[in-house]
């Protein structure tokens, strides 16, 4: 990633936005994605190793709910059981055996814990991604081939924290875990929308659901 353009649109026009102990973050004026140069990422080791200390367990009931918060609007949305990819799964994919349980087909795929590369071959009437996007080295590439896993009509629902403005930032935790890179506002994910020609839905303050136009 040049850091003379935003990883997202390409735009050249990008900004110093906060800066912390320990990281630097910058935003695009176009589509105001905000975010943390390569030279101060961790290295993919690292990063697993973060991972791997994570404790989301299916019996957890307090992270099942959690993930309701997404499961509940996608469901409303899908009225015939449908093919869908959980993409950055994690460890437990709890979030696909809440879908599967309400009678959707799910597939799998994860850089770290279900590398199956054959999965992002076919397309699918929905993909989820919960937790996920935060960590996009090159966004631009990630939702790039996000939206071409959809079939028409398809949807694509996701979930991370979205900034406000640089005050609330600057206090923000969400900010504080070294995995997180890439931070997305209501602006970034509309921007999106409108590139990828999808209608776009927010449920709760960090779900939001794109759904392909044609």
């Amino acid at each position: 990633m040049n850091l003379s353009h935003c990883p997202l649109c390409n735009n050249l026009k990008i900004s110093h936005f906060h800066r912390d102990k320990k990281r630097d973050y910058w935003r695009c004026e176009n589509c105001y994605l905000v975010f943390v140069n390569h030279q101060q990422q961790l290295d993919l080791a690292t990063e697993k190793a973060i991972y791997d200390l994570h404790q989301n367990q299916a019996t957890d009931l307090g992270y099942r709910q959690f993930l309701s918060r997404l499961a509940e609007p996608l469901l409303a949305q899908l009225k015939s059981p449908k093919n869908g990819l959980d993409f950055g799964c994690g460890p437990g994919p709890v979030l696909a055996e809440m879908l599967t349980k309400a009678g959707h087909t799910m597939s799998l795929y994860d850089l770290f814990y279900a590398n199956h590369p054959e999965r992002l071959e076919i397309t699918y009437h929905f993909v989820t991604c919960t937790e996920v996007v935060e960590h996009f080295r090159n966004p631009q590439r990630e939702f790039q081939r996000l939206f071409s896993l959809l079939k028409p009509q398809g949807h694509l629902a996701i979930m991370t924290k979205l900034v406000i403005d640089a005050e609330a930032f600057g206090r923000w935790h969400y900010k504080n875990d070294p995995t997180h890179i890439s931070f997305f506002s209501r602006e970034t994910l509309q921007w999106l929308a409108k590139h990828y020609q999808a209608e776009l839905n927010f449920f709760a303050n960090d779900v939001a659901i794109f759904k392909l136009l044609d």
